[in-house]
């Protein structure tokens, strides 16, 4: 692994869903408490079309500005199903937004809080640009970030590659060389090419190594600091 980390660095960028945690793990664990719900609940099992029209359409847009992303994500899945924007929020809400977060703890990769720990320490910032809200993801994997970005935030409003998300965060926190910053991300084709079109290093997580990725990190800006 090459890592891109200088004794000039000054703001690490985290992806989260699949960076911070190990998305498998947590597709397995979400996997059987939906079997579990929906088979107590067979009326109720047409829902799982929401859940799938929802991701479906998200990934169609990839590379796209959308006004109002917030809602439209919304709209674009009420247009594939027979339920009302309403329905599909409280879905939404409950199965991808909230429900998931009490697996997170036991699904973060090794050492991600140590590596946290490390960049506060040597007074690196933390930014987190992920595709959705990850307020409460942060929360229940007990990280603290300086500043928190989605692509569906109003003054986002648009899809990775894009780099929209990117560049607000170097306004917001006045970063003036991107080349001292690394973005690390999950997915060369979105946060790889969102880094590279934004002139900001990137960082892909090794998913067979991902055990030792965050420890290895944290050994390397030890060696530097």
């Amino acid at each position: 692994m090459i890592n891109p980390i200088t004794e000039n660095l000054e703001l690490v960028i985290f992806d989260v869903d699949g960076t911070l945690y190990d998305q498998s793990k947590l597709r397995s664990k979400m996997l059987l408490a939906l079997l579990s719900y929906y088979f107590l609940r067979p009326w109720k099992f047409s829902e799982l079309l929401i859940l799938y029209h929802f991701r479906k359409e998200r990934e169609k847009r990839a590379g796209e500005e959308i006004v109002d992303l917030q809602n439209e994500q919304f709209v674009w899945c009420a247009k594939k199903t027979n339920y009302s924007v309403k329905k599909i929020k409280a879905v939404i809400e409950k199965w991808i937004f909230n429900f998931p977060n009490k697996y997170l703890k036991d699904c973060i990769y090794p050492d991600v809080d140590t590596f946290f720990k490390e960049l506060k320490k040597n007074n690196i910032l933390i930014a987190i640009y992920s595709d959705y809200d990850a307020g409460l993801k942060m929360q229940s994997m007990g990280l603290k970030a300086d500043l928190l970005v989605s692509s569906t935030d109003e003054n986002i409003n648009a899809m990775k590659p894009l780099p929209n998300g990117l560049n607000y965060i170097f306004s917001a926190l006045a970063i003036k060389n991107k080349t001292n910053c690394i973005f690390i991300g999950d997915r060369q084709e979105l946060d790889g090419r969102c880094a590279e079109i934004a002139g900001v290093p990137f960082l892909l997580i090794d998913k067979p190594q991902a055990n030792n990725f965050y420890k290895s990190l944290s050994k390397t800006l030890l060696n530097v600091s």
